[in-house]
């Protein structure tokens, strides 16, 4: 299991990427700082922030991003915590893990094109929404991709 997170407001964007590479990342776009240190501390979660303040403040486990710049947030952060390498994908929405279904189960759910085309589908058991590796999902797998090269090389691992 790996390490989980909530991130602050500021990091929405970032909360969702991280999502996608496999991390639990809880995000609350309007959940004020104490709040957001109980539920990291209830929830053993580090808590992802850009505001300078909050770790000396409440002496928190947390991460101090400071990039303003998402690929370079995502930089930031897997250098330091890198998803596991068994870690499944989760709904960039939700948070949940997602179950991969059958191509019949999504026969009314997708566009026409998209369930002729593709035939590995996967579902949150929260929201229902579905995902497959269509252009858009490419795009994104290639995009982490070229953020996970720039983490090995700059610790020295390319």
């Amino acid at each position: 299991m790996g390490v989980a997170f909530i991130a602050d407001a500021m990091l929405g964007r970032l909360a969702r990427w991280m999502r996608f590479a496999g991390h639990d990342v809880l995000y609350f776009r309007d959940m004020d700082d104490r709040e957001l240190v109980r539920t990291a501390r209830a929830g053993g979660r580090v808590l992802l922030t850009r505001d300078r303040r909050l770790p000396e403040d409440f002496r928190v486990r947390c991460l101090l991003v400071r990039s303003e710049r998402l690929d370079e947030q995502l930089k930031e952060v897997l250098s330091v915590f890198p998803p596991p390498e068994d870690a499944a994908r989760r709904c960039m929405r939700c948070n949940v893990p997602l179950d991969a279904v059958g191509k019949q189960a999504v026969k009314d759910h997708v566009p026409e094109y998209v369930y002729i085309h593709h035939d590995l589908f996967h579902k949150c058991t929260d929201c229902g929404r579905i995902y497959w590796e269509g252009s858009h999902m490419r795009g994104m797998l290639g995009r982490m991709a070229m953020i996970r090269r720039g983490v090995a090389e700059s610790k020295g691992l390319g």
